[in-house]
């Protein structure tokens, strides 16, 4: 390595000594790319390695070539780093058993993520404290929330990291930001080791990229490690033990507090659910007493009741919202106005009694139980990249409510199997099909089973690139086959 342990430590803001740094970016995604730009800006040497460019990322190419960054395309050059590599930069997705990061860290190189990029190079002054978020399922919707809230308050906020925008770009911006929400996956956590968030939380944990980290045991450290050296606040899901577990094995700022949130009645330090209110008793004064936040059918707004997991998220928003001292009422405006994001259990078609609800991020069997528990009769489309997940408990516990199961992708068969098992009498239609024509069968096979007040759920429990670009093309299929057998926009 060419430079020492000491230069690389002292590398901890914007205005550090960045300046012939030479640094390997290993991926030219949105993050990569991000990651890339601030390092030439500041002098840094780089280099820049992807796979197969798409036209974006070869007119992304074109520009770091313009600010001095070599650019290289192609698996023959992602074997080893060149001996005066000083750091490599990746991207979250790359696992730690690829062949390039195990010879970077055989040589001693040190290997971040462009999260810890991006916490190295806030300004040395007056840097936007992070609120962090993470959880095997919720993580989307509870950081968009949070940012709601926040900005209801009248912060300049927004949310970063794993959801929109880059976290270097975030920090970066030439309009600082007075506080940072922040979706963080173990991708993400794994290649970081310095972050120091003012308030924290792990919302579940549910075996889930088991094929990245290895292990259960792997993934559930990774997400453990969103509290390390946390501020002010823990949160932590009391129905769900192993996040407080988390906590308590946590290295945290002395004087940070445990809060937990919770569906039932809150305890003190905790939020919870009080005839119907959504209650805080962790951020007042006497915690004898509750502050009220908004009502169950307030954070409705106006639509069906809100599912379990929903009112889940939206306490742990307000509770990091709360730990900055938002108050109440920001808090309140901030869930009322807040817009459910795409792909997340919204309702895309009714027609002939049948309710049509595209819950296409729930690409782990965790999400897509709390899908299905949410609803009572339903023909659940099913099927994808299991990534090593096991779906019997979710198979099991959801046959009672099942009329029957459409399943598509390339490991239908293990959930085929996980039915015969556990729900020998359903109905269970597999699609054959591997091109994206195979939604349409789907939802066709599936308004065939469906009857007047079921519910059609997409709630894969799978990944979705065996056979989509990502669970975005997913969802937006099945909403418009749903449209097409119910009769809307005809």
């Amino acid at each position: 390595m060419a430079v020492g342990k000491d230069r690389l430590a002292a590398l901890d803001h914007a205005d550090a000594d960045w300046a012939g740094l030479h640094v390997v970016v290993f991926g030219l995604g949105v993050s990569g790319y991000a990651a890339a730009d601030a390092l030439l800006q500041r002098g840094a040497l780089v280099t820049v390695l992807s796979g197969p460019p798409t036209d974006l990322q070869r007119e992304q190419a074109t520009v770091l070539e313009i600010l001095g960054a070599v650019v290289r395309f192609g698996a023959e050059h992602q074997q080893h780093p060149d001996p005066a590599t000083d750091l490599v930069v990746t991207s979250p997705g790359i696992p730690p058993t690829h062949p390039f990061m195990r010879a970077a860290a055989a040589a001693g190189v040190p290997v971040w993520g462009e999260v810890e990029l991006a916490w190295r190079m806030r300004p040395r002054e007056g840097a936007a404290p992070w609120l962090t978020i993470t959880g095997t399922n919720g993580k989307t919707t509870t950081v968009t929330m949070l940012e709601r809230i926040l900005q209801a308050g009248g912060l300049r906020a927004i949310a970063a990291g794993n959801v929109g925008t880059p976290l270097v770009e975030a920090v970066l911006h030439p309009q600082p930001y007075d506080v940072l929400a922040v979706e963080l996956s173990t991708f993400q956590l794994h290649w970081s080791a310095s972050l120091s968030p003012y308030a924290s939380c792990c919302l579940n944990v549910a075996p889930d990229h088991l094929d990245w980290h290895g292990s259960y045991e792997e993934y559930r450290r990774m997400k453990g490690r969103v509290y390390e050296r946390t501020q002010h606040a823990c949160v932590y899901n009391e129905d769900d033990p192993t996040t407080r577990e988390l906590v308590e094995d946590a290295d945290v700022v002395e004087g940070a507090r445990a809060i937990g949130f919770t569906l039932g009645l809150p305890g003190p330090s905790m939020l919870g659910v009080v005839d119907g209110v959504l209650a805080d008793r962790a951020f007042v004064p006497d915690r004898r007493y509750a502050a009220q936040l908004c009502t169950v059918a307030e954070l409705a707004a106006g639509e069906e009741a809100p599912s379990p997991h929903y009112i889940a998220d939206a306490l742990a928003a307000a509770a990091l919202a709360r730990a900055y001292d938002v108050p109440p009422a920001a808090v309140r405006a901030g869930l009322m106005g807040y817009t459910p994001q795409p792909h997340r259990g919204q309702v895309v078609a009714t027609g002939a009694g049948v309710r049509w609800i595209d819950d296409s991020k729930a690409t782990n069997p965790g999400a897509a139980a709390a899908a299905l528990r949410a609803v009572e009769h339903v023909v659940w489309v099913a099927g994808g990249q299991l990534k090593g997940a096991d779906v019997d408990n979710l198979v099991r516990d959801a046959a009672h409510r099942l009329r029957a199961a459409v399943l598509i992708g390339v490991d239908r068969e293990l959930i085929a199997q996980a039915l015969r098992r556990h729900a020998p009498d359903v109905p269970v239609v597999q699609i054959d099909s591997t091109q994206t024509d195979a939604m349409d069968l789907a939802v066709t096979e599936a308004a065939r089973l469906a009857r007047p007040g079921d519910v059609v759920l997409l709630a894969p429990a799978a990944a979705s690139k065996d056979m989509f670009s990502g669970y975005p093309e997913r969802g937006d299929l099945f909403a418009q086959a749903a449209r097409r057998v119910s009769g809307v926009g005809r």
